[in-house]
């Protein structure tokens, strides 16, 4: 099915059949193209989909994540006329290694920028359409307020729609959040994630855990904490002139409400799935469908 005709309804339709049990998640798309990319922080684990030929997107996961969390999201992107590439951030799964910074002794906000920042200059001097999930849309919008002419578009999947101490506004854990350490709140986190709140299924779970073993534990406080400290960017997006999406779900950490409002203030278009913090894995056609329609806003769809 062509992807770039996709109405909702089909993409809804899509997303129904998805049987997550049947997904091996340590396993790549036949069609990707393993590599290792060599950012300031040191080695990353990266994949690449499509022709290198078509116009990019690239795909960041935050904490706790990797590459493997757009598994479904690649394919099609791809079949739609892009190349796909995904890495894992340092100290993250196969990027474990990588980090800290030298000069900080930290997995910081800026080690973090300076990959991306690295990543997206690699092809020379043609924008990307960027994807930061989670913690990764933090780092995405500092690129786009400071490089502009790196970025195409830009897809904010659940990335946290406030600044300053973003878990202040998280469901139920705001107030917590205000008096707990970064480690603490970090270790709430990864506790959630051992006991499996979110109800994911055993196939996701079992990678999930593999995944978070080989992670490095500072790493995630170091991350938390940074997100406990966001940047305010919202004129600086705007000014940008990059074409934004938030994506979301309607169960996600922090209310839709609050997505709205932050989608409005940045002059962005919202998206709003029937799921919650991980739309990349359970409504991928949908938010694929949404990518694209923002590509073709940005006057970048692929021939």
């Amino acid at each position: 099915m062509d992807h770039e005709n996709l109405t909702h309804e089909q993409a809804v339709a899509l997303d129904a059949r998805i049987v997550q049990g049947d997904i091996d998640w340590a396993a790549p798309d036949p069609g990707a193209v393993p590599f290792r990319f060599d950012a300031p922080s040191g080695s990353l684990a990266a994949w690449s989909q499509g022709d290198p030929a078509n116009p990019r997107v690239v795909l960041v996961a935050g904490a706790t994540g990797s590459k493997e969390d757009f598994l479904l999201m690649a394919p099609p992107l791809a079949r739609a006329g892009y190349f796909v590439q995904s890495y894992d951030m340092a100290g993250q799964y196969e990027s474990a290694d990588a980090g800290p910074s030298p000069s900080s002794g930290r997995w910081d906000f800026e080690l973090y920028v300076g990959d991306m920042l690295a990543f997206l200059r690699d092809a020379g001097a043609t924008p990307a359409h960027l994807l930061g999930y989670s913690f990764a849309g933090i780092l995405a919008q500092q690129i786009v307020a400071d490089h502009p002419e790196l970025v195409a578009s830009l897809t904010l999947l659940t990335s946290p729609p406030m600044t300053g101490q973003v878990f202040r506004g998280v469901r139920f854990l705001g107030l917590a959040s205000r008096v707990a350490s970064s480690k603490v709140c970090a270790a709430l986190m990864l506790w959630g994630i051992r006991r499996n709140v979110n109800g994911v299924n055993p196939a996701r779970g079992k990678f999930v855990m593999a995944r978070l073993r080989a992670t490095k534990r500072a790493s995630v406080d170091d991350i938390i904490d940074a997100m406990r400290h966001t940047p305010y960017l919202i004129e600086a997006i705007g000014r940008g002139g990059v074409p934004v999406l938030v994506a979301t779900g309607d169960g996600d950490l922090w209310p839709v409400r609050t997505y709205a409002a932050y989608a409005d203030a940045i002059g962005a278009r919202l998206a709003v799935y029937r799921t919650g913090h991980s739309p990349c894995e359970t409504t991928p056609h949908q938010l694929v469908a949404d990518m694209l329609e923002l590509f073709a806003r940005s006057g970048d769809a692929a021939s």
